[in-house]
């Protein structure tokens, strides 16, 4: 069966642009910086990804339900991104319950590995697993973006409370 050519759209956030990259109605990666590797031809995401993005920036999403598929990475790997769903919003977990709910519980290195290469961050919120003592832990987009998804996530959850 043929792969569908890829596609991207651009999406304007609070933290960067964003490139959504899309293999027919399903998102391979998200990225802040035009990918180089491969060549891509302008598409348009769904309205309801779009929205789903917006409703995130603004503090009010309740999850994501675009498909995606993923391109690369081992069974563990897979495992690991996953679980990330089982995060909720606003919420952390350390790296250690990411390698228990991917299966290898003393794996906790290459889960923070795996974490690394996820290919859709934001949707898979690799951003909410920090170190067992607490400190934040890396972030392949760098550890500001990590803390600005983080805050964000825990001052709109804190606002809601309050309301």
């Amino acid at each position: 069966m043929k792969m569908p050519s890829l596609f991207y759209d651009l999406f304007e956030s609070p933290v960067g642009t964003l490139f959504l990259i899309f293999s027919g109605k399903s998102l391979v990666k998200i990225s802040l910086k035009k990918p180089s590797d491969i060549a891509l031809k302008k598409g348009v995401a769904s309205t309801s990804f779009i929205k789903e993005l917006e409703s995130y920036f603004q503090g009010s999403n309740a999850g994501f339900g675009q498909q995606i598929r993923f391109l690369t990475g081992t069974d563990f790997e897979r495992k690991v991104w996953a679980s990330l769903k089982d995060i909720p919003y606003g919420e952390t977990r350390t790296y250690k319950w990411i390698a228990e709910k991917a299966g290898s519980p003393s794996a906790t290195r290459a889960a923070g590995r795996a974490l690394s290469k996820n290919p859709v961050p934001i949707v898979l919120p690799c951003h909410r697993v920090i170190e067992s003592d607490g400190s934040v832990g890396g972030y392949s987009s760098g550890i500001n973006m990590k803390i600005r998804l983080l805050e964000l996530e825990y001052y709109s959850k804190m606002n809601k409370k309050t309301v």
